[in-house]
């Protein structure tokens, strides 16, 4: 049963969709600034920023994860409110902050401000994590704001995947309090597996 008839918003679908785009692909381009080699002999100094490329990939991956989600939820919708806005603004907050901890985390993770480092950089991923849980739930409750086309089916599977995410998330972030590399790994883990979850879906 859907929930009474609630206050549409005046923000098109088709704008809120444009800006977010927008934000995805500024923050995922961002990151590839903060690659930089400072020193020489070049070959060396190739070899010794590893941790950005790492930082960058890991990072591009899940932003670009994120935005196949947040797509994959907007197909869904068919008009937006107030709160649902504001809930994107908030999420979009997080996606654009998310190249700073990354570059501190290409920087320091060798050394000893590697735990702050993490802990930024989990913090960010984790609170945008929930953020865009309660963006797709807000929506979803009562159908609220989804398509009557929507198929429940599919509506019921992002509900299940999206419950587990954000905790993931903690797990990862709490490990860096014993072992930033450790926490840095299963950050590495997650956007491998959201990888291939997000491949084997598109198949089904």
């Amino acid at each position: 049963m859907s929930e009474p008839h609630v206050h549409r918003d005046s923000v098109p679908l088709r704008r809120l969709e444009a800006f977010s785009d927008g934000v995805f692909a500024i923050a995922a381009t961002l990151l590839i600034l903060d690659v930089t080699v400072n020193g020489s002999p070049l070959s060396a100094e190739l070899l010794r920023i590893w941790p950005s490329y790492a930082a960058y990939a890991v990072t591009f991956v899940s932003i670009g994860i994120a935005w196949v989600n947040h797509g994959t939820v907007l197909s869904l919708i068919e008009a937006t409110d107030r709160r649902f806005v504001l809930l994107n603004i908030l999420l979009l907050t997080f996606v654009a902050f998310v190249p700073f901890p990354t570059r501190l985390v290409a920087l320091h993770i060798l050394d000893d401000e590697a735990r702050a480092a993490m802990l930024l950089y989990g913090i960010t991923v984790t609170v945008g994590a929930f953020v865009f849980t309660g963006l797709w739930f807000y929506a979803a409750k009562g159908r609220r704001l989804l398509k009557p086309t929507a198929d429940e089916h599919l509506v019921e599977g992002i509900s299940r995947s999206y419950l587990a995410g954000p905790f993931v998330y903690v797990v990862a972030t709490l490990l860096a309090f014993v072992s930033p590399l450790v926490s840095a790994a299963l950050f590495i883990v997650i956007a491998l597996f959201y990888l291939l979850e997000s491949s084997l879906f598109a198949r089904h």
